[in-house]
C-alpha cells in the first residue's frame, strides 16, 4: 500500500478555521494566547510543526494535538522560539561588559544596594542568560550578588535550557579562551559548567500575558517583540519601564525600535547596538 504523501506545509495552507482551531487549543490547554501575534509568522511556525511532525491531514494532526500534550508543547515551543546563540552580536555584549554591567553595579553601590537582578526575556534555549552568567562570572563583584533571570513561555525549552548542553554551532561567536574556561566537551556537544549555570534562575512567563513583571536592573528582550502587533509592543515596552529601575538597561534587538509616547522613558545610549538608559519619567503618566 502506498504511503499517503505528506504536504508540503507553507503558512498559506492554513484555512482561517484551522488556524482558529490551534489558537484556541493552545489558548485552553497552555493559556498561551495568540491573539496579539502577527497572524503570518504564527502560520509559518505552525506549518514548520506540521512539517516535522509529517502531519498528512490537518484535521488529525488536530486531534493529536487533543490527545497529546507532549506534541501541543512542541508546537507551543516551534511558535515561541527564536534563533539564539551565546554572544550573539558580540559588540552589544562587549558594551554590556565594559560600560553597562560595571556602570548598573557602581549605581547600585551609591544607592546602597546589595543585588542587581539581570533579566533575558524570552531566553529560548538559555544561550543570552548563560552569556549574562559568564560576563558576571568574569566580573565577579564580591559585594554585590547578581542574579540571572532567563524567563519563556515553553516548559520544555526551558528544561533544555538548564541543562546547559549544546551543539557545537551555538557557540561560533565565543572565543576559544571562553570555551575553555566554562564548557566541556561532551562527544560533538558542549556542557555549560555548573558554576555558570548556577547563576541563572529559568521561570515559565508569557510578557504578553504575564499580571507579574519582575524587578530588573537590566533587560534583554531581543527579536522577541517583532513577532508583536505594534500596540502590544508599547504596551510591553511600558510594562519594562514600570519595573525598571531609574538609569536601568534595556536591550533591543537591532531590528526593534521604539516609537510614540515610550521613547518618553527611554533614551538611546548606544543605538546601533539598540540599548536604552531608563529616565526618570514616569511610565503612567507617559502612558496618558
Amino acid at each position: 500500500m502506498t504511503e499517503p504523501t505528506v504536504p508540503t506545509w507553507t503558512g498559506e495552507d492554513l484555512s482561517d478555521a484551522e488556524f482558529t482551531a490551534v489558537t484556541e487549543l493552545l489558548r485552553d490547554r497552555r493559556q498561551f494566547d495568540l491573539e496579539q501575534y502577527k497572524d503570518r509568522c504564527i502560520r509559518r511556525r505552525i506549518a514548520k510543526r506540521l512539517r516535522f511532525a509529517q502531519a498528512t491531514d490537518f484535521a488529525a494532526y488536530l486531534k493529536r494535538l487533543e490527545m497529546d500534550g507532549d506534541e501541543l508543547d512542541a508546537l507551543l515551543a516551534t511558535i515561541s522560539i527564536h534563533v539564539s546563540q551565546f554572544f550573539r552580536n558580540p559588540d552589544t555584549f562587549r558594551i554590556l561588559e565594559q560600560n553597562v554591567l560595571p556602570d548598573l553595579c557602581r549605581g547600585a553601590r551609591v544607592a546602597g544596594r546589595s543585588s542587581l537582578t539581570l533579566w533575558s526575556a524570552g531566553c529560548a534555549s538559555g544561550e543570552e542568560a548563560y552569556s549574562l552568567a559568564m560576563l558576571v562570572d568574569d566580573l565577579a563583584p564580591a559585594d554585590l550578588e547578581i542574579r540571572v533571570l532567563a524567563t519563556d513561555i515553553s516548559e520544555p525549552v526551558l528544561e533544555t535550557a538548564r541543562a546547559g548542553n549544546f551543539e557545537a554551532a551555538r557557540l561560533r561567536e565565543v572565543p576559544a579562551q571562553i570555551i575553555k574556561k566554562y564548557f566541556c566537551a561532551d562527544n560533538d556537544r558542549y556542557q555549560l559548567i555548573g558554576r555558570v549555570r548556577d547563576r541563572v534562575d529559568f521561570v515559565r512567563h508569557n510578557i504578553m500575558t504575564g499580571s507579574d513583571y519582575p524587578a530588573a536592573d537590566l533587560i534583554l528582550c531581543r527579536n522577541v517583540l517583532i513577532y508583536f502587533t505594534r500596540p502590544e509592543q508599547e504596551r510591553i515596552l511600558f510594562r519594562f519601564a514600570e519595573v525598571m529601575r531609574e538609569q536601568g538597561a534595556l536591550v533591543l534587538g537591532r531590528s526593534e525600535t521604539m516609537i510614540g509616547k515610550i521613547r518618553g522613558c527611554f533614551h538611546a545610549e548606544f543605538p546601533v547596538e539598540r540599548i536604552y538608559r531608563r529616565t526618570a519619567q514616569s511610565a503612567t503618566t507617559t502612558m496618558l
